[in-house]
């Protein structure tokens, strides 16, 4: 079981802290074994976005946990309280992976956690975050940055975002993908995605592509063309463009281009098929093309994804064998 403590501290954005109670907290229904053990920790009992908090223990738990979270708080302009600084380095001292959501971000720079190292915030700090530490890399585009034992996220839904990611990598694909589905919200979103970029499925169904997109996603094996979705939507090619635009929030080629990477992403993960046959199932053509695309969209290419997730489920299923034995030698 893994030890997840979330520090808390006077001014904490209430947010961040419910996505990390919400994913750490509480295993999806279907998901056997033991689930991660959630610490509140902090210096006594705190206010977070007019909520009275009551943490379970104190800042110096945070060093004998397996990863601790820093969600982060409303005003930047301020120093982050130096016990809460002092403890996290510590903690990553100790082994920790350490997190931090939003602008949590600001304590891991002050612990020089961040010093040599690329990192975001929410885009509106990350102007203050790279004056006050000129020693870290600031990324102001993307959703997050995983360092390995260090990771930063953007605010907001980013922190969901970076939250089912150290689900994915501790339990793999099909266990974060349960999680997403209790909270309803995308399974996936790679952490170099940008902050600004619409969403590439609109949630609303009546819009003028509500019979196009899916007809599409069908079909990501076929050379689709502008001309080929303007047809198949009675419009001319301009008015396409246009109403992708208003609907997606961008072009019907980067739309496509999205969800084969997407498709990409499933089949890496779910199925031994080879990089030219997922291409060919993605419409990308050869393995080089599909390499191309999804090591700049996703960061990483695709043999080190599949490699990242396959490790992940194997050592998820490494552990549910020890506990399935455990139990039954003790039966």
């Amino acid at each position: 079981m893994r030890t997840v403590a979330v520090a808390v501290t006077d001014g904490m954005l209430h947010f961040e802290l419910a996505v990390a109670f919400e994913v750490f907290g509480t295993a999806p229904a279907g998901v056997t074994g033991p689930w991660y053990r959630l610490l509140r920790c902090g210096p006594g009992p705190v206010e977070a976005g007019g909520f009275r908090l009551e943490p379970d223990h104190g800042l110096d738990r945070l060093a004998s946990a397996d990863t601790v979270i820093v969600p982060g708080w409303a005003d930047v302009d301020a120093e982050p309280p130096r016990d809460l600084v002092d403890a996290v380095r510590a903690a990553h001292q100790a082994g920790a992976r350490v997190a931090s959501l939003c602008t949590g971000a600001f304590v891991l720079a002050a612990a020089g956690l961040l010093d040599g190292r690329r990192a975001t915030t929410h885009w509106a700090h990350t102007g203050v975050l790279a004056e006050r530490h000129p020693r870290v890399e600031v990324d102001p585009d993307v959703l997050y940055v995983d360092n390995g034992t260090v990771l930063t996220s953007a605010g907001k839904a980013a922190a969901m975002d970076l939250c089912l990611h150290l689900v994915r990598l501790d339990r793999g694909s099909v266990v974060a993908n349960a999680v997403a589905r209790r909270l309803v919200v995308p399974p996936h979103r790679a952490g170099g995605q940008s902050q600004f970029i619409a969403s590439p499925m609109p949630a609303q169904e009546d819009h003028p592509l509500a019979d196009l997109l899916p007809w599409a996603i069908e079909r990501l094996d076929q050379p689709l063309t502008v001309e080929d979705l303007a047809r198949r939507a009675s419009m001319s090619s301009r008015n396409l463009g246009r109403q992708f635009r208003s609907v997606t929030g961008t072009t019907p080629l980067q739309w496509l281009l999205t969800q084969r990477i997407r498709r990409a992403q499933e089949l890496l993960e779910t199925t031994g098929e080879s990089i030219e046959a997922i291409a060919a199932a993605t419409g990308m053509g050869t393995g080089t093309t599909l390499r191309r695309h999804f090591n700049r969209t996703v960061g990483v290419p695709p043999d080190t994804y599949r490699r990242t997730f396959r490790r992940a489920e194997s050592a998820a299923g490494e552990t549910a064998l020890t506990e399935r034995r455990a139990a039954a030698s003790q039966a």
